[in-house]
């Protein structure tokens, strides 16, 4: 089976489903639905194929609807964590040398089956537990990573197809190595697609991985963790850890075969891993490879000729959909006063009028925000904005936990482009536009550049060609996926890959080579057919 050179699948990006009134897929997700609402869940931590049940619980609650009970969690301990530890060391020593191409269809069978068999289980998993749209779900939950499987496999055949020059007697080769010892990979709530691609993209590189996904997005990475059973992955290869993040972490970060973390969350978190990792530094078998994306405060920048109903469009969608709660959504918006103006009550409108509610209504444009803590949060700065003297509520503003975490789309208005709603990481649906002098956009895009320390997402809306241009260079380093006359979301596997750079991350771009070579250790090798008998150089002859 290992013997031969072997192309793979062409990759594509998964078609998306509309849901369209009447339409087949639409009937689909809502038996998938009650399905799942009709059978409780039961998620454990899965340790070298093994479900580990335990006596510590956890209700699985949904965001929209607080009396909607999915299941239960179960937890483990950091004895169960060492546990994990122990299997992915040993899984990894078979894992590694099975063929590139034999692990590689593990990954494209489990693309199949998640685009097929299992697309609307995947889908209502992540509606209900993660609350998300239909639309929102689906482009996570199935497509991109169903994108990030394909894609991913096309590239490691790339990085095995590299090879290095060979001079006249003596061969030269090149290859991939999965890293020794385990990944730590953690991942986040608010796209199931991520999380997966956490754990996933070092394993098709011949990794192991001790696997942590969000406790708010155990339900659907559960369901996924299947998937990838069912697709052929050996125990051990991933083994999937429920339990408190510090418990997790204790054993993780000071483990000697740690080699790697693949993160994304808070910049505050992966700053305290970073430090760990340094700490421990001495005690480490490896240097510990470590790749993260982390916080944002994503702008949209616009110049005075562009056009009001693009931006329109951009500043709803990007700040808006999923709650605001994706890493690379429109959080803070440069708008010239003149077409600020014009625009104004067209974005309070339609603000105003965004239908949101419960995600089984298909008919919503966004549900509930993850959980309390992030209520309490994003409530927090809407609070505070209300009393503000250079600041203004002109859209939204209201907010409730009686039946969810249901915030309404706002919009703050200020004077003041340093703002802390300007400046500061909120992660909901709240958007806060500074209206600037006309003539001011240089200095503008400047202050956008140095007001905060993150560098992920941006966009820039303008029909002249020099001022695009000349923007794109002072907002050069603003963000790691910078768009033209368009909302700052959206990032597609195979076409802009993502991450960013400052505080943002370590811009490895997910969904790329550049962030599968993270997972393979480069090995060379000279073969030399002529002999060689004499130690002695010409330039030494008499």
């Amino acid at each position: 089976m290992g013997q031969g050179l072997f192309q793979v699948p062409l990759p594509y990006n998964e078609p998306i489903y509309a849901y369209e009134p009447g339409s087949p897929e639409r009937t689909k997700i809502m038996a998938a639905i009650e399905d799942l609402k009709s059978n409780k869940q039961v998620i454990t931590s899965v340790i070298h194929g093994k479900r580990i049940t335990s006596s510590h619980t956890e209700k699985i609650q949904s965001p929209h609807q607080h009396d909607l009970n999915l299941g239960e969690l179960h937890m483990t301990d950091r004895a169960g964590v060492q546990s994990a530890v122990d299997s992915c060391l040993e899984a990894r020593k078979s894992w590694a040398k099975l063929p590139w191409q034999e692990r590689a269809a593990v990954f494209l069978k489990a693309a199949d089956l998640l685009t097929t068999k299992y697309r609307y289980k995947t889908n209502a998993a992540t509606m209900l537990a993660q609350s998300k749209t239909v639309y929102q779900s689906e482009i996570d939950a199935v497509c991109e990573l169903a994108d990030f499987f394909r894609f991913n496999v096309e590239y490691m055949k790339q990085l095995h197809e590299q090879e290095m020059i060979s001079p006249n007697g003596q061969w030269n080769r090149l290859t991939m190595r999965g890293l020794e010892g385990f990944v730590y990979a953690i991942g986040p709530f608010n796209f199931t697609s991520i999380s997966l691609n956490l754990c996933c993209a070092p394993a098709l590189m011949g990794c192991s991985v001790l696997w942590k996904p969000a406790a708010t997005a155990a339900y659907s990475s559960y369901l996924l963790y299947e998937v990838l059973e069912e697709a052929g992955l050996p125990p051990g290869v991933i083994n999937m850890v429920i339990a408190p993040p510090a418990d997790v972490s204790d054993v993780a970060l000071k483990h000697p075969e740690l080699t790697g973390i693949h993160f994304t969350g808070s910049t505050k978190t992966f700053n305290y891993l970073w430090a760990e990792v340094g700490k421990n530094i001495n005690t480490y078998k490896h240097y510990p490879r470590l790749v993260g994306e982390t916080g944002g405060k994503d702008f949209v920048f616009s110049y005075k000729d562009s056009c009001d109903d693009q931006l329109v469009t951009a500043l709803v969608r990007g700040a808006f959909e999923y709650q605001g709660q994706k890493c690379s959504a429109a959080s803070r918006a440069y708008i010239p006063k003149s077409q600020w103006e014009r625009i104004k009550p067209r974005v309070v409108e339609i603000t105003n009028g965004l239908s949101m509610g419960n995600v089984e209504d298909l008919t919503h444009f966004m549900a509930a925000v993850i959980d309390q803590r992030a209520y309490d949060k994003i409530t927090g700065y809407i609070k505070e904005a209300k009393s503000a003297k250079d600041a203004d509520v002109i859209a939204g503003g209201d907010f409730s936990d009686k039946e969810g975490f249901f915030v309404r789309p706002t919009i703050i208005e200020t004077s003041n482009s340093r703002y802390n709603t300007m400046c500061e990481e909120i992660f909901g649906p709240v958007l806060t536009v500074h209206p600037y002098d006309d003539e001011q956009w240089r200095e503008m895009a400047q202050d956008c550049d140095e007001a905060t320390p993150y560098a992920l997402t941006g966009a820039i809306f303008a029909k002249d060609r020099s001022i695009v241009s000349e923007l794109g260079d002072i907002l050069e380093h603003a963000a790691g996926n910078f768009y033209i006359n368009d909302k700052p979301t959206g990032a597609v596997v195979g076409q802009q890959p993502f991450g960013g750079a400052r505080a943002s991350g370590t811009n490895d771009k997910a969904g790329s080579i550049y962030n599968l070579v993270r997972w393979a250790s480069m090995r060379t090798m000279k073969e030399t057919f002529v002999d060689m008998h004499d130690h002695r150089y010409p330039h030494m002859d008499s």
